[in-house]
């Protein structure tokens, strides 16, 4: 079964950082790891729950949705193929799952849409090669148990050798850079400890669960990724983390896989 990936994506200049111990940890996973296919869920493509999109164009283009970075950035391409048959079927997969006896997902391809810097960046140095198929999911803003169970929908195309990544951050709060902070290291401990025990119900009550959550994340779009993966691990999933680093005093740059 192919692993799954959470990856703490950082700053967008990560990706001009081609020999920190960040790009090294994402690219030597890169060569270890062959997926048929990658299914990305990233924390900058938000839609209304229980709305869900997947970009389905043969050749999406790259979204350069940051500003005041070098020219340098804005030039990067990630010419990867996409996906449209498995875009419609991951979309056909979340029209089908019920939550908790919810109303279905509303689940649809666009056509039209490319790949954040959630998704190109941290893909752009695991694979740099852009030789294997992307399809990017959109993040419903919904309850962290909805988001779980988005997941556990998405769990089969693992055993079809799909990729599943959720790219966010474990500890975001742009208010807090530079601050050696307590507070996030605990946050960050929290975490690694409750996914290294795969306790799915605990991080479904993270908000009130975990050390510092509120300044960990005053909003949850860079946590969010992260529910959805762990939705789709099996019970014999082991973490191994891949890299730690706190950048900017308190940005947690934790990156692992979850893999039987």
């Amino acid at each position: 079964m192919t692993p799954i990936l959470f990856v703490s994506h950082g700053a967008p200049t990560v990706a001009l950082e081609t020999h920190s111990p960040f790009a090294d940890a994402l690219g030597q996973f890169g060569q270890a790891v062959r997926p048929k296919a990658i299914a990305i869920v990233s924390a900058h493509w938000q839609t209304c729950a229980p709305s869900v999109r997947t970009t389905g164009a043969e050749q999406p283009p790259l979204i350069y949705d940051f500003g005041g970075f070098p020219d340098e950035m804005y030039r990067l391409t990630y010419p990867a193929p996409g996906a449209p048959a498995l875009a419609q079927e991951l979309v056909d997969a979340l029209a089908a799952a019920h939550i908790d006896g919810a109303p279905r997902w509303e689940a649809a391809v666009d056509g039209a849409r490319g790949w954040d810097h959630g998704a190109w960046v941290p893909l752009r140095l695991a694979y740099p090669e852009a030789q294997i198929p992307v399809v990017q999911l959109s993040l419903p803003t919904a309850s962290p148990a909805a988001l779980i169970a988005m997941g556990r929908a998405l769990q089969p195309f693992r055993e079809r050798g799909v990729l599943l990544v959720g790219s966010g951050t474990v500890v975001h709060n742009l208010r807090a850079i530079g601050e050696e902070a307590d507070w996030a290291r605990a946050f960050d401990a929290w975490f690694a400890e409750v996914m290294g025990r795969r306790d799915l119900d605990q991080l479904a009550q993270w908000r009130v669960a975990a050390p510092g959550a509120a300044k960990a994340h005053p909003t949850t779009e860079h946590f969010d990724p992260f529910l959805v993966a762990a939705g789709a691990t099996v019970a014999g999933d082991q973490m191994v983390t891949l890299h730690e680093e706190f950048a900017f005093g308190s940005l947690s740059m934790r990156t692992f896989v979850m893999q039987g």
